[in-house]
C-alpha cells in the first residue's frame, strides 16, 4: 500500500501546482497596468506617470498579423503552432483574431470547410458548450471550435481524444456570426 499512498500524494500536489498556475495566471491576466492610490477621501487619484512615460500614449499591441501562407478571400484562419484563429473578410483583413485552447486531435494542415454547426451541446469532454463549428473529421474525431459555457478550458492531461478547440464566449460568438455552413477553413502550422 506504500505505493498507492505515494500516488495519490503526487497526484494531490500536481492539482494544487496546476490550480495555484492557473489563479496566478488568472490574476495577472485581471490586474491593470497601471494602479492608482487611494485617498482618503475615498476617491481614487490618477496614476503618476514614468518620467519616460510622460507625453507618451499608451498603444495597445498590433494585433498578429494574417498568416501569408492561408489563402485569399473570406476564411478563418488556424494557426496549430500559435494557437490563434483569425476571421479574415473576402478584402483578407482580419476582423478579429484571438487565442483558443488546442483540441488533443488535431487537423492536419489544408483546406477545410465549415461541415455542421449546433448552437448548444455537451462536449465530448463532458462540458456544457456552445456555438459550436465543425469543420473537420480525424480518425473519427470530429474537430472544431466551440465554447465551454462555464469558461473552463480542456485539460490535454486525461488522455482522451477530444476534438473540441474551445475559444471565450465572445470570441465563440464572433466564430458562430462570421461562419455559416461552407465557410472556408484554413488550417496552418
Amino acid at each position: 500500500m506504500p505505493g498507492k499512498s505515494s500516488t495519490i500524494v503526487t497526484a494531490l500536489t500536481t492539482a494544487a501546482l496546476v490550480v495555484v498556475g492557473v489563479l496566478g495566471y488568472q490574476a495577472a491576466a485581471s490586474a491593470p497596468d497601471t494602479l492608482t492610490r487611494a485617498r482618503s477621501d475615498g476617491r481614487h487619484s490618477t496614476p503618476e506617470k514614468h518620467p519616460a512615460q510622460q507625453g507618451k500614449k499608451h498603444r495597445a499591441p498590433a494585433p498578429a498579423p494574417v498568416p501569408a501562407a492561408s489563402g485569399k478571400g473570406q476564411r478563418i484562419v488556424y494557426s496549430l503552432g500559435a494557437k490563434r484563429v483569425w476571421l479574415v473578410t473576402a478584402q483578407n483583413k482580419a476582423l478579429r483574431t484571438f487565442t483558443v485552447a488546442p483540441s488533443t486531435v488535431s487537423p492536419p494542415p489544408g483546406s477545410y470547410a465549415v461541415a455542421s454547426r449546433s448552437v448548444s451541446v455537451t462536449g465530448s469532454d463532458g462540458i456544457a458548450i456552445e456555438h459550436v463549428v465543425r469543420f473537420a473529421s480525424v480518425g473519427g474525431v470530429t474537430v472544431g471550435f466551440s465554447a465551454a459555457v462555464d469558461g473552463s478550458r480542456p485539460d490535454p492531461g486525461t488522455g482522451k481524444k477530444t476534438g473540441g478547440i474551445r475559444e471565450s464566449r465572445a470570441d465563440g460568438k464572433a466564430m458562430w456570426d462570421f461562419a455559416p455552413t461552407g465557410t472556408k477553413v484554413v488550417v496552418v502550422s
